[in-house]
């Protein structure tokens, strides 16, 4: 069965992060619609004025423009925020949600808010000193523990782009409970220990609506392991829960 799909990435990727996926879905028949939200193009673009608001209109706008319904809308890290929200926005354009190890919407709070307030006051500094840009971690940050190689961390490290400061300090805005939504919730075995999650994921195991699936791999599945990853969405996509 032919699906739609909207690849969104995490933060400080673009679309270019989902290629290998994005290949791979389509090599299955799929049609695929991967996106670089806004201030993401360009390391020294301004990005004062871009919030969680705007990620979330850039996806909507796409299903208008392309005038795409069933859609499977796939989030991954931060963007699953964006997801969720898009997927409350247009109920009636989006068939499923997918969180690829995504923070989730919580109306009236951001994605800092899932952070301990220490944490949080150290991402906040590190915005303000990098003007108004949340940095690109360094590599072994995103390489420890994560299945990467050496080689595929710096590739992906090399085409990071600081992540627009405010859409992690706007509160999201849900008009429906999320677990009404049609989601699935990727876990990457490698990013928990004890695979363990947080406390709100957790919450979403007794949603009939939800249905959760593992893979044995790190944060940045697309990078670590797009093969398997292609495998589990186009078998998501084909769940009737």
């Amino acid at each position: 069965m032919k699906n739609q799909f909207i690849l969104i990435p995490g933060p400080w990727m673009g679309a270019w992060a989902w290629e290998p996926v994005a290949r791979g879905l389509r090599a299955r028949g799929h049609d695929v619609h991967p996106i670089t939200l806004s201030g993401l193009r360009d390391a020294d673009a301004d990005v004062s004025s871009v919030g969680l608001g705007t990620h979330v209109e850039d996806v909507l706008a796409l299903m208008e423009r392309d005038d795409l319904r069933d859609v499977i809308v796939v989030g991954h890290s931060y963007s699953g925020i964006v997801a969720g929200q898009v997927a409350d926005r247009a109920p009636e354009r989006v068939a499923r949600t997918v969180f690829v190890e995504g923070f989730l919407p919580h109306d009236g709070k951001s994605m800092l808010h899932a952070f301990p307030e220490r944490v949080r006051a150290g991402e906040l500094q590190l915005i303000a000193e990098n003007h108004g840009r949340w940095p690109v971690p360094d590599v072994a940050a995103v390489a420890e523990g994560q299945g990467l190689s050496a080689r595929k961390a710096r590739w992906l490290v090399d085409r990071l782009v600081g992540h627009p400061g405010h859409t992690l300090m706007e509160p999201a805005v849900l008009n429906r409970p999320l677990g009404h939504q049609r989601a699935s919730y990727i876990v990457c075995t490698k990013e928990h220990f004890g695979g363990r999650v947080s406390d709100d994921v957790a919450a979403m195991r007794a949603e009939p609506n939800w249905t959760f699936h593992t893979l044995d791999t790190g944060h940045w599945p697309m990078v670590s392991a797009p093969d398997r990853l292609v495998r589990l969405l186009t078998s998501i996509a084909a769940e009737r829960v």
